[in-house]
């Protein structure tokens, strides 16, 4: 029988305080991760939902952080590739 280890998660605003990081950056560098990485979703009464993380969450998220650190263009490439799916096409 699986049991869920996760006893409890940290919203984006709450990591982003404690490991001293941009929110809004910390959340494009968080948005390639899965659940199996420890990064999920929560959704409350009238909320469209927030980020979180669970303790492993955000050990995997301090990797990706140096990564990205070390890498700043990753965010930039990711970013224009988003922009490109999301113009429109013209076939005239």
């Amino acid at each position: 029988m699986h049991v869920n280890k996760v006893s409890a998660v940290f919203t984006l605003n709450h990591v982003a305080e404690m490991l001293g990081e941009d929110e809004e950056w910390l959340f494009d560098v968080a948005g390639d991760m899965d659940t199996e990485d420890g990064q999920l979703w929560v959704y409350g009464v009238g909320e469209h939902g927030v980020m979180a993380f669970t303790e492993d969450g955000i050990e995997n998220l301090k990797d990706l952080i140096q990564m990205h650190k070390d890498d700043p263009s990753i965010v930039a490439e990711q970013r224009r590739a988003l922009d490109a799916l999301r113009k429109p096409t013209h076939d005239d």
